[in-house]
């Protein structure tokens, strides 16, 4: 992007230069009395690095309007996750406290309840264990200690235990 940036510049600098060279030529070779056929080629040249030059400043102000525009726009991304954040921060909250709610009604203990919400997050059982720096049978074992106590089957039954009323009804 930098590099983009300096030979937009480098271009547009150097256009303008070689338009106002050739520009003092011309009247330079206007005042010598240069012929005719002379005169017009440099004013072609002219008139095109001098379109260059002006295509190049448009460019420009096409390029910083579109920055504004862009930051504009991520500015107002920005604070649209932010309100997004706020607002379902305390759904989440809740949400949680009426897992742990759960998970305490079918008498889990602390390490179960742990290894509970991070079955609920997707984590591999390998995973957990790394995570909770303990081995994994003993992670099997206190998955399987969790589905013991609450009479769900698997992974997928403990998160559908939660998460089915959060979904809207299926139309019949």
């Amino acid at each position: 992007m930098e590099d983009t940036r300096k030979l937009t510049w480098i271009m547009l600098v150097g256009s303008g230069v070689f338009a106002v060279l050739v520009a003092m030529d011309l009247v330079n070779d206007y005042q010598s009395g240069s012929s005719g056929l002379h005169l017009i080629l440099e004013g072609i040249l002219f008139a095109i690095s001098g379109g260059v030059f002006v295509m190049g400043i448009g460019q420009l102000i096409r390029a910083r309007q579109q920055v504004t525009v862009l930051k504009g726009d991520l500015n107002r991304v920005r604070h649209e996750k932010e309100q997004w954040k706020k607002e379902t921060h305390q759904l989440l909250v809740g949400l949680s406290q009426k897992i742990e709610d759960q998970f305490k009604q079918w008498k889990l203990t602390p390490a179960e309840m742990e290894v509970g919400f991070l079955l609920l997050k997707g984590i591999t059982l390998k995973e957990i264990a790394d995570i909770r720096q303990t081995q994994l049978k003993t992670v099997q074992q206190q998955s399987q200690s969790i589905y013991q106590k609450t009479g769900l089957a698997s992974r997928s039954e403990l998160a559908a235990f939660f998460l089915e009323d959060l979904l809207p009804p299926q139309d019949s």
